[in-house]
């Protein structure tokens, strides 16, 4: 018995044994048959597949530059969203797929027209924008189903932000989809992955620094546009960051008197010509262009009649109207056209000799005889009724175009109006029209074919409360500042300068006196010609506001220290003393509060 089970247990190791040879040679076998097969019998059409594996660079949009403002306030930056891309090779039939994506989320006429026109440039494998800016809702609509859509994906994507919305509309500007006709064919390798571009305001103008450098990766896809691997090349390099002079919080007070109105704020540091403030009202949410706009929203921007679109602060040209008068008395100063303890006549109006036309003074039967000093104070119409006609238009207009009157500023910022200093040459060219001594006359007085800017006035401005130079505004800081010295003499520009100071202590502008901040300042007010007047000038139907005269007011402060120039229009506001002023008054105060150095403090 125990002679037996050692004999019985080696066979049946004997049997197990060959039994794991034989598995171990039909396995061995089986792989031989299989390599030789893929080496030998289909050699060729693996040979073929991977000849069809490509690798293609595909680029990587960098992150755009901040914009920010004096204290480092963030005024633009990026923030990443979501959004809806369709892979075409993935898709058999996108037209299908985005009828059926309707069903479950809204996409538009203008999405689908400007996925379609993509699709015509776009690799196969190349995911093409559907929808951006992706809702939660919408987000876990589309996730519930995602399975029903091949080739559709959820992408993240960075995109302009703007976070105090409409307030730096038109300084700051916007971001727009990019069209071809925007890029010059040797700077597509540029804007390769980007599909946006500075369409206005300092988006626009440092579009080169902001926009940064696209960075690049290796996809290696098959023969099907499957991605097989991905390598990253060249990482993506961020825009230049810009710090601007502009401050948030003179911004903010700027919009906040402005509210309900039209017009345009400008404010200046008249050392140096840093913008301080640029605001036009009505304005618009940058926000609303990131993504494109569509139709109805265009058309609602299009069609307002407060034009939200327009930039009132450097394309807005308005008759300066009395605030015009500080600078006509330094050029007639200047030119010795008048002393400034001269006393001229006035009665209620002004006649040229030999003619029966009256030019009437804003206060019924005139100021009396006065002298530069007090015609300033109390905007004296018929005194620069006569300083117009002792300069002349060719010298009166000549005068002007020295406070860059007439002459785009030099502003970083795209599409400036340069105004009009109007002559008899240029209504000639422009009208095919004789001038004639009445236009000298209320030239004298801002009216006529004048024209200025907002931005032009507060330059103008800030050059009498420097002292007499001409500063070039600006609202990327730098390191330096240009400015231009103007050839008046310091005691010329003193009485301008005490004139002003008046104005707003006891004249037109007595009403934003305070102890706060001592202001120097000038009123003003701008025919709408259209308006329906009386004989002397006063307009019928007052009541109705878009027959108002335009109001206007120009200051700086402290008077005695200038640190701030500003420049007022309202549109259809009336009296600018009444009307534009308190807005002034408003950014000033708002500005010199953040300030404490002892000389503001004095």
């Amino acid at each position: 018995m125990n002679a037996v089970q050692p004999a019985r247990e080696h066979r049946q190791f004997t049997r197990r044994l060959l039994g794991a040879a034989g598995l171990i040679t039909v396995l061995t076998a089986l792989l031989a048959i299989q390599i030789f097969r893929l080496q030998v019998w289909d050699h060729d059409l693996y040979a073929t597949q991977s000849t069809h594996n490509t690798i293609v660079l595909l680029p990587i949009a960098p992150q755009r530059g901040l914009i920010l403002d004096r204290h480092g306030q963030i005024l633009a930056d990026d923030q990443t969203g979501f959004a809806l891309t369709i892979t075409p090779n993935k898709t058999m039939h996108p037209e299908e797929t985005i009828q059926r994506l309707r069903r479950i989320l809204p996409v538009s006429a203008e999405d689908q027209q400007r996925f379609n026109r993509d699709l015509l440039h776009a690799r196969p494998y190349q995911p093409i924008l559907l929808r951006g800016n992706l809702s939660p809702g919408e987000l876990a609509a589309f996730a519930v189903q995602r399975h029903q859509f091949p080739g559709v994906d959820i992408q993240t994507r960075i995109k302009r932000h703007y976070p105090y919305g409409s307030l730096f509309a038109h300084a700051v500007g916007y971001m727009g989809r990019l069209t071809p006709a925007e890029i010059r064919e040797e700077q597509m390798a540029d804007y390769a992955g980007l599909d946006s571009i500075g369409k206005s305001g300092l988006e626009a103008q440092y579009e080169t620094l902001l926009k940064g450098q696209p960075g690049d990766q290796e996809v290696e896809v098959d023969a099907r546009g499957h991605t097989l691997r991905t390598r990253l090349r060249n990482p993506p390099r961020r825009g230049v960051t810009i710090r601007t002079t502009l401050d948030l919080a003179v911004q903010q007070a700027a919009a906040k008197a402005m509210m309900g109105q039209q017009g345009a704020v400008v404010a200046l540091d008249p050392r140096n010509g840093d913008v301080l403030a640029a605001y036009s009202a009505p304005a618009f949410d940058p926000n609303a262009f990131v993504d494109g706009l569509s139709t109805a929203v265009w058309s609602s921007l299009r069609d307002d009649p407060g034009m939200p679109m327009a930039n009132r602060f450097l394309r807005g040209s308005y008759p300066p109207g009395s605030t015009i008068k500080p600078f006509v008395a330094l050029s007639a100063l200047h030119d010795k056209a008048v002393a400034a303890d001269q006393r001229l006549a006035g009665g209620a109006y002004y006649q040229i000799p030999g003619t029966k036309h009256k030019y009437y003074d804003w206060k019924p039967g005139g100021h009396g005889a006065q002298n530069l000093r007090e015609a300033i104070r109390d905007s004296n119409d018929v005194y620069f009724y006569q300083i117009a006609m002792r300069l002349g238009a060719i010298q009166l207009g000549n005068g002007l175009a020295h406070f860059g009157f007439g002459q785009r500023s030099g502003v970083d910022l795209p599409g400036e109006s340069a105004g009009v200093i109007p002559s008899p040459l240029w209504l000639r060219r422009r009208y095919g029209q004789t001038w004639y001594q009445g236009q000298t006359v209320i030239m004298g007085i801002g009216q006529g074919y004048l024209l200025s800017t907002p931005l032009q006035l507060a330059r103008a401005t800030a050059s009498i409360a420097n002292g007499g130079r001409l500063v070039i505004p600006h609202m990327k800081q730098s390191s330096g500042s240009a400015t231009q010295p103007l050839d008046f003499s310091p005691e010329d520009i003193a009485v301008i300068q005490g004139a002003m100071r008046d104005a707003v202590t006891s004249g037109t502008g007595k009403s934003l006196a305070n102890d706060l901040h001592a202001i120097a300042g000038k009123t003003g007010t701008a025919q709408v010609h259209h308006a329906q007047r009386n004989d002397s000038g006063r307009v019928l139907h007052d009541t109705i506001r878009l027959w108002q005269d335009h109001a206007l007011f120009i200051a700086y402060a402290p008077a005695d220290h200038p640190r701030i120039a500003v420049a007022v229009v309202v549109e259809h506001g009336g009296h600018g003393g009444s009307t534009a002023g308190p807005v002034a008054r408003a950014v000033i105060d708002a500005y010199l509060n953040t300030l404490t150095t002892p000389e503001v403090n004095s």
